[in-house]
């Protein structure tokens, strides 16, 4: 096989799809399914100047799932043979045949699968050798070590780029295909004064390299932040209301949308469960998806299953409108695949239009934690108990003060949801799910 990894190769990749779908049905499969990729990567890390990592990636893999009166066989190969295909293709079948039958098993229904493929530009290339790779880690690290005199260490500035092409197909006759690419830069720098020594981190990712932020600015950014950290201090107990910063505020409205799946509905694992029609947030809360935006991070013209994105309304004016279902979870709860198998979509979160500014959002608090990361996985996604470690800032008189460390906080997920005050406009838009800071009332600050 050549060395390509762009759009020329989908019609190669299409025919080794096809050799597969076409060696299940002879092996009796009622239905099956095949997905094809191929990936390209350089990753490099730069530490106090010096190369600290450099790796080059590259990646095939073809999976297929076969269907036998609803039991289910799957099985996978890196070998593109045609000889390994087939040897692949009866393991799956294999396997089909000593499994027992689901009757929400198989392929999303004909009627929902994509007929048209919108493009949507997310194929950007970025041709930087390893030594250009290298040069702006070294400068992205210089820029922020240069921010302040007692930014002293480097954990190192990275600069990853990725390129692959995906075809998936199955026994309903869908075939289709398309290039993707995703970029990356960040740092990640540590501050010292006396005994105390703090780290922080900034980062950009971007489909496109052009809109990847300015490395000196991430270097800047990640200095700047570690610097800020430096005489963090504990806080006593108490109750107070807090603003999850924009990179931070994705996780958490990453909980609802994993106790809305329907994995989490069927199998009665969610604090949201039978939700759809009731008020979750305050009604001023939007939350839509928007699959096709020009090339945005978690843009898709079809799901894994090749089900047509589309958009649609998650939250209308604080109400749940749905699950986020794969035509599985779907069959599970009789409903309808929502186009979601894979995950979200590109989730963008708005509290209205007349968004404020962080500034704004930390007058209105007038005292209370900024929140800048959070630790530990204390989620319980029954229940919605929340409890989790954080560094941040105290908020004292609308105006950001001293860095805070070693605290957690901590409350009910549906509750917290409903005590959302603002949504600011401050939008992070480096992930599946885009808001911007958020401000919640009350929650359990744990300190000394």
């Amino acid at each position: 096989m050549n060395q390509s990894v762009d759009a020329s190769r989908i019609p190669q990749l299409k025919e080794i799809v096809s050799l597969a779908l076409q060696e299940a049905r002879q092996a009796g499969a009622d239905q099956a399914e095949a997905d094809v990729s191929l990936q390209k990567g350089l990753n490099v890390t730069v530490r106090l100047g010096e190369v600290e990592t450099l790796e080059y990636q590259r990646d095939r893999g073809l999976g297929i799932t076969v269907y036998f009166q609803q039991a289910k066989g799957s099985a996978s190969t890196a070998d593109l043979r045609p000889q390994a295909i087939r040897d692949m293709v009866a393991k799956a079948c294999a396997i089909a045949r000593h499994t027992a039958r689901d009757d929400s098993a198989g392929l999303a229904d004909p009627a929902e699968l994509a007929r048209e493929i919108p493009e949507l530009s997310l194929d950007h290339p970025w041709e930087v050798t390893p030594e250009e790779a290298i040069e702006l880690a070294r400068a992205c690290e210089a820029a922020g070590m240069a921010v302040d005199p007692r930014l002293t260490n480097s954990e190192g500035a990275s600069v990853s780029t990725h390129r692959g092409v995906r075809v998936y197909g199955n026994s309903h006759g869908f075939l289709a295909g398309y290039p993707s690419t995703s970029h990356s830069i960040s740092c990640v720098l540590l501050a010292q004064a006396g005994d105390d020594m703090q780290r922080d981190y900034w980062y950009s990712a971007a489909r496109d390299p052009a809109a990847i932020e300015a490395v000196e600015q991430i270097g800047r950014r990640a200095g700047e932040r570690a610097v800020a950290r430096l005489g963090a201090h504990k806080l006593t107990t108490r109750k107070a209301p807090v603003i999850f910063a924009a990179e931070v505020a994705r996780g958490f409205f990453g909980h609802l949308v994993a106790a809305v799946r329907g994995s989490s509905q069927y199998r009665k694992s969610s604090f949201l469960l039978d939700a759809a029609g009731t008020p979750v947030l305050p009604a001023f809360v939007q939350m839509q998806e928007r699959p096709h935006l020009i090339s945005a991070l978690a843009s898709s013209p079809f799901d894994g299953e090749g089900v047509t994105t589309r958009d649609r309304d998650l939250v209308r004016d604080g109400v749940l409108q749905g699950y986020v279902l794969g035509s599985y979870s779907a069959r599970k709860l009789g409903l309808r695949t929502t186009g979601n198998a894979g995950g979200i979509h590109n989730l963008l979160v708005s509290g209205g239009s007349d968004a404020p500014d962080l500034e704004s959002l930390f007058k209105r608090m007038g005292e209370g934690l900024y929140i800048t990361e959070l630790m530990g996985q204390g989620v319980n996604g029954v229940t919605g108990d929340y409890s989790r470690g954080a560094t941040g800032f105290w908020v004292s008189g609308g105006e950001r003060g001293q860095a805070v460390q070693e605290i957690t906080i901590a409350g009910n997920l549906k509750q917290m949801y409903r005590d959302v005050v603002a949504i600011g406009g401050d939008i992070d838009t480096q992930g599946a799910i885009r808001t911007g800071s958020v401000l919640v009332d009350g929650l359990t600050i744990a300190g000394n």
